[in-house]
């Protein structure tokens, strides 16, 4: 078995003890049936809710308790490239063995779930859930295949103002809904870029949690615009959530986007 940096995992038996440290990575486990083995997961782990009451909490994506992670006695870590960092993932490798995901497509996405399928004996349950997914997402292609492109910025922070760049999962879900990216690299800086020309504006609810008082705000930089909060999830997360995510973005078609 190898990871998706391809780095080989080295395991005797099905893991029967995970702690994960991506939220959307545990959300998966969960809606592969194995809620069970999750042993220890971070605060940001908020799909199902009550696992935060029930699993032991080791800390966020970036850092991490080691103790705690060591207390738990897991059989396999379970990190992504960009969620955690190297530093994390060389210490983490002292403790068990570690599987990186690398996600920055939706075949990415379905090669993941087809991974842990295999890694934890769930395979039936994770080709039940890309048939389904593949499914949703066609049906989801010729729902808006004739509508207009959008030239769309994509607002994941402020202070300093920061979106989805290209080449990022985000991205690959902007150009499925026939959303254009703006712009190249994920921090801009407005006063200066005066990006008049953009015909539509997502504010995502995370990581920074845009509300409708931040829409005047970014108005005045894109007086052209359609201005929406998005569900940040919908576009971010890559795991079972894709499941409900294009329904999702059925929804979002609805609103008048011009």
């Amino acid at each position: 078995m190898r990871d998706q940096l391809h780095r080989p995992i080295n395991l005797e038996n099905t893991p029967k003890r995970i702690v994960s440290l991506v939220p959307s990575q545990t959300e998966l486990l969960v809606d592969l049936g194995l809620e069970e083995a999750l042993v220890g997961i971070t605060k940001f782990c908020v799909h199902p809710i009550h696992l935060l009451k029930n699993k032991t909490i080791v800390g966020g994506t970036k850092q991490v308790h080691y103790d705690r992670i060591i207390a738990v006695q897991p059989d396999i870590i379970l990190c992504n490239k960009e969620e955690n960092t190297k530093e994390m993932i060389q210490e983490l490798e002292k403790i068990a063995p570690v599987h990186i995901s690398d996600v920055n497509t939706v075949e990415d996405a379905l090669e993941l779930i087809e991974k842990y399928g295999l890694l934890f004996s769930k395979e039936e349950r994770a080709r039940a859930m890309i048939r389904e997914i593949a499914e949703k997402r066609q049906e989801f292609a010729d729902f808006v295949k004739d509508q207009p492109k959008k030239t769309t910025a994509y607002f994941i922070w402020k202070h300093p103002w920061m979106v989805a760049a290209k080449n990022t999962f985000i991205n690959e879900i902007m150009r499925g809904n026939g959303f254009l990216n703006y712009f190249e690299d994920p921090e801009v800086d407005l006063s200066r870029d005066q990006p008049e020309s953009a015909e539509l504006v997502l504010l995502s609810s995370e990581p920074f949690p845009f509300k409708e008082e931040h829409k005047a705000e970014v108005q005045a930089y894109f007086p052209n615009a359609t201005i929406l909060i998005v569900d940040g999830e919908m576009f971010s997360w890559y795991g079972s959530r894709l499941v409900k995510a294009f329904d999702y973005f059925k929804t979002l078609h609805q609103h008048p986007l011009n």
